[in-house]
């Protein structure tokens, strides 16, 4: 997966189109960003934007817009519905994929200082950012909002975290900080009853209910009279998922209830489990669970989460391609019942805009007659991690076909982490084909570089340095990469389907093929290096990884024609 972080910033305006277009323009105009969602409102006078990207492009984009904010909105002259205290009122990093909460932690404090440095603008770090156990709530920070925050400032408890202790008339003070991916989610009931959504919404939310007693003629909790304690206050009965927030409805347009939800944490309750428990708890009350609908976006790993779990219940292997896992968690949790369900659309992951893999997106003529022309690239390089990923998918197949075989019920565990390893080794591999050429533009990119100074010639030089490097690490990786599918290889002609094992033996043949290949790329790609020490470093890698590669190779081809003449 690629580094992704969301982020929300709040601007208070939602009227003036042409100053929220010159907002937004800022922010979209950052290299590898793409923005999700505008939604603006005229009465609340806000405007909240989506945008996606990696922790560096983000954290610009999000400083870009906050700066154009502080320069065209005027918070002395704000009205609206909306509680605020800034231009630019609140600004969430949202950690999606392979970023974790620390790192958008510090994200949201380096914008946070640049923001009171550069703007002089009062910033306040809030929820899991928030250095004082006052600033964890946004309602806490923002009460008295624009309007009372001069005063509030002179208040040396509510000294900001970044910037001056004295308000930006224009642009008031901006809260940010680091919290978990929010998911907005229904489940469809086949009734129009509302108080049955409600119902099982209590028992699934985290708050949960009040306690009732029962009423014999209905099952309806909600039915029953509330117990109360000796001060008259409800007696609470806890509710069974953590960080889930639930309530119950009915949708006109749908003609249904429907029990809708919020994760404020998916790791910790699942979409997957909440969704189950949604199921016995309808069929409890004599009505059932049609399928559900997913509000806004949701990122991948919570549906991998899901298609997985339900893999399992199948007691299928968990070994195949990420999209068979998505489409698992489509069917299972019935996400196209009301609405169609767009995995490229829907999952955030897809949604956003990637530079393109124009190798891997050509069929294998295409690829062919491309490697075929004069152009120094794609190579070698390419060639190698492409062997390797082969190798991967062909183990991932004999994977599978071994988890089921009935003969071999007891390796269905081991059968299905081998196809999980096996697809994690095919998708990276088959990014380095890509990468590798990526890599050689790199290294002719820095050779271009003007060099007409002494200060330009020493920068084009450790660019030139720099770039050869990387074009080494990414073959040296597709090595090591290429290496692990011979040990996939070696296990699957062991112990795999019988009828299977030459396809096993293959792959570690091709495998083989990846590691030389890939190995004779860094030993030429050194020669350009002047580290000394580094390239002795990585001839001893080479060496090492082939002699172990050669070795494991020719034990897999040997057991493979034993058991092909057994």
């Amino acid at each position: 997966m690629k580094k992704l972080v969301e982020c929300v910033p709040n601007f208070s305006e939602g009227r003036d189109q042409n100053k929220i277009g010159d907002i937004l323009k800022q922010m979209s105009d950052v290299p590898g960003i793409t923005v999700l969602d505008v939604d603006s409102g005229p009465d609340t006078n806000r405007t909240v934007v989506t945008i996606v990207g990696s922790p560096e492009a983000v954290g610009e984009a999000a400083f870009q817009g906050i700066k154009r904010a502080s320069e065209v909105l005027d918070m002395s002259q704000h009205s609206g519905t909306h509680p605020r205290m800034g231009a630019t009122d609140v600004c969430p990093f949202i950690p999606v994929s392979d970023v974790t909460i620390q790192e958008c932690v510090e994200l949201s404090k380096q914008v946070g200082q640049r923001v009171g440095d550069e703007l002089r603008t009062p910033v306040y770090l809030y929820e899991k950012s928030a250095q004082k156990d006052n600033r964890v709530k946004l309602p806490d920070i923002r009460k008295g909002e624009y309007e009372g925050f001069a005063e509030k400032l002179t208040d040396p408890n509510w000294e900001p975290d970044f910037g001056p202790a004295k308000l930006h008339m224009k642009a008031g003070a901006t809260v940010m900080g680091c919290r978990e991916f929010l998911i907005a989610y229904n489940i469809n009931l086949n009734t129009k009853d509302h108080r049955l959504a409600t119902d099982i919404a209590f028992e699934l939310r985290e708050a949960g209910r009040s306690k009732r007693t029962p009423n014999p003629n209905s099952k309806n909790l909600l039915d029953g009279e509330i117990v109360r304690n000796e001060d008259g206050s409800p007696v609470k009965v806890p509710g069974m998922f953590k960080d889930v927030k639930g309530i119950g409805w009915y949708v006109d347009i749908y003609n249904r209830a429907q029990i809708s939800i919020n994760f404020n944490n998916f790791k910790v309750s699942t979409i997957h489990d909440v969704f189950d428990a949604a199921c016995i708890l309808a069929n409890e009350r004599g009505i059932r669970v049609t399928g559900s609908e997913l509000v806004g976006l949701i990122p991948l790993e919570a549906m991998l989460m899901a298609g997985r779990h339900y893999l399992n219940k199948q007691n299928r292997s968990l070994g195949v391609p990420t999209a068979d896992i998505v489409e698992c968690a489509v069917q299972s949790l019935g996400l196209n019942d009301v609405t169609e369900f767009d995995p490229n659309v829907k999952i955030i992951d897809y949604a956003v805009q990637f530079e393109d893999r124009p190798l891997m997106n050509l069929v294998g003529k295409e690829f062919v007659e491309e490697l075929s022309t004069n152009s120094p690239a794609p190579g070698g390089g390419s060639v190698s991690a492409l062997a390797g990923a082969l190798g991967a998918a062909l183990s991932s197949m004999v994977a599978a076909l071994s988890h089921e075989k009935k003969e071999l019920l007891d390796l269905k565990p081991e059968m299905s982490e081998i196809g999980i390893e096996a697809q994690k080794l095919k998708d990276r591999l088959s990014f380095l084909v890509d990468e590798d050429t990526n890599a050689f533009n790199k290294v002719m990119d820095a050779n271009r570089l003007s060099a007409t100074n002494d200060e330009e010639q020493t920068a084009k030089n450790q660019a030139i340095e720099i770039a050869n490097k990387y074009a080494i690490e990414i073959p040296m990786e597709t090595a090591k990469k290429c290496f692990c599918v011979i040990e996939l290889a070696d296990t699957l002609v062991e112990k795999g389907n019988p009828n299977s094992v030459s396809d096993a033996g293959v792959a570690a043949e091709v495998a083989l093929a990846g590691v030389s290949g890939a190995c004779m790329n860094v030993l030429i790609n050194l020669t350009s290096v002047e580290d000394e020490s580094y390239c002795d470093d990585m001839k001893n890698k080479v060496e090492d990884i082939m002699e172990k590669a050669e070795s494991l190779q020719k034990v897999v081809f040997e057991k493979t024609m034993n058991i092909i003449n057994d």
